[in-house]
Formats: structure tokens, C-alpha cells, sequence
């Protein structure tokens, strides 16, 4: 795993993402105060305008907030540059995303390889940890096969993968078994859980009960502030 820092993985204060649209100032997240400690497993949640996207976009580096701080393993990033914003994404933080995101062309191997690449990971050691990866997953057996070859569940393990081949501190999912069935959702939420039991910091961005309902911890948010935290029993 990245090297960790003193204090939470997670520390938002008084976090705030304000869009102008015209003349109009549109509020999407609203004074946000948030921990997350190393090794949980958390769902974010709330309906559409709720700004649980917002969030997950700020706390995956992928925005920036209007006001507030954020740091991120005892990184402040609310104020980095986008080159340092990349940086961090490609270093702290893996994405599983609901449409997978993967490079069609390239192989199952490929596609987990490419954050080792952007990271100058040299060719041998790139090897030995993206087939570490695969086989986390349970897709050995599938390492040379391209996404149009791949059910969705496996090519959401792919996505799974891919995300921790760079062993980040932080992986962070959105709505990962949203173009999913039941049977394959199951599944994905077991490695997702069976990561977060090796010690993997998870967090779930979800509109689903059942999925929030496998995760200890649950947020929900709504007119982009958090209105419940709770922790519960996860269903198994």
C-alpha cells in the first residue's frame, strides 16, 4: 500500500462546490465536515441532485472545491495544480467506474498495465504486479481477452484490477454494479468487500440499498449536505 500518513485517510471541512450557471449561483455541495479512517468501507448516498457526485468528483481529484479543504493522507489537495491533481489521482486514488472505462483494443493485461505506465513503473515489475492484480480478481484465465470478449461482471473485475495495481490508499467506486445483474452484482460487492477486509480503503457511491447495506459505514446526503451517518452491521 502507499505509504500512509498520520490522522484519517479522509479529513473534508467546511467543503463547498457552488456552480454558475448564467447569472445564477447553484449550490451542488454545502458546508461538508467528513472523517474517513484507513481500512473503511463506505457508501455514499442520496438521489440524483444530492450532490453525492459532486463529492465523489472532490474527493477523487477529479474537482476542485469552491471553498473548504480537503486532504487526502495528510496531502491538502484542495489548492494543487491539475498536474499535481493528476499526479495524486494516479498515485492515492483507483476508480472503478459503472461503464468500466476500459480501451477497447487493448487486452485485459493491457488495460490494468496503463496506470503502471503513466507512473514510469518499469516493463518487468509491471508484470509481476498487474498479473498479482488479475489474478485478485479471478480472471487469470482471462488476462489476454478484450472487453468485447468479457461479460460485463468480468470486465467490471478488469476495471477492479486496474484500480489497484498501484496499491492506492484510496479505492473509490461509483455505482459499480449499476449496468449489472443481481448474481453479478453479488459478486462484485464480495471482492470489493473481500479487498476492504485485506485492509483497502472502499468507498461506494450508490443509489442502491442493497449495496449500501454491504458496507459499514453509510452517508447520506441531500441539497448537498450530509443529513445521516450511520454505522451499521454489513450484510454479508
Amino acid at each position: 500500500m502507499i505509504e500512509s500518513a498520520p490522522g484519517p485517510l479522509i479529513a473534508v471541512k467546511d467543503l463547498y462546490k457552488i456552480y454558475q450557471v448564467g447569472s445564477q449561483t447553484v449550490p451542488a455541495v454545502q458546508g461538508i465536515d467528513l472523517e474517513v479512517d484507513r481500512g473503511e468501507y463506505m457508501a455514499i448516498m442520496g438521489s440524483s441532485g444530492s450532490g453525492k457526485s459532486t463529492l465523489m468528483n472532490m474527493l477523487g481529484c477529479l474537482d476542485t472545491p469552491t471553498r473548504g479543504s480537503y486532504y487526502l493522507n495528510g496531502t491538502e489537495v484542495s489548492t494543487l495544480s491539475d498536474d499535481q491533481l493528476a499526479e495524486i489521482r494516479n498515485r492515492e486514488i483507483g476508480f472503478v467506474f459503472q461503464t468500466f472505462n476500459l480501451l477497447p483494443r487493448s487486452t485485459a493485461t493491457q488495460n490494468v498495465e496503463l496506470p503502471l505506465i503513466y507512473a514510469g513503473v518499469k516493463a518487468a515489475e509491471r508484470s509481476v504486479r498487474v498479473s498479482e492484480a488479475i489474478e485478485s480478481v479471478g480472471l487469470a484465465d482471462r488476462r489476454t481477452h478484450k472487453p468485447n470478449e468479457l461479460s460485463g461482471g468480468q470486465c467490471q473485475r478488469v476495471a477492479i484490477a486496474r484500480a489497484l495495481v498501484n496499491n492506492p490508499s484510496l479505492l473509490l467506486a461509483d455505482e459499480p454494479t449499476g449496468n449489472l445483474d443481481s448474481v453479478t452484482s453479488d459478486e462484485i460487492m464480495q471482492i470489493l468487500g473481500g479487498l476492504n477486509s485485506k485492509g483497502h480503503t472502499v468507498i461506494i457511491v450508490t443509489h442502491e440499498e442493497e449495496i449500501a447495506a454491504r458496507c459499514r459505514r453509510v452517508i447520506r446526503l441531500h441539497d448537498g449536505r450530509i443529513i445521516s451517518d450511520r454505522i451499521q452491521a454489513p450484510l454479508v
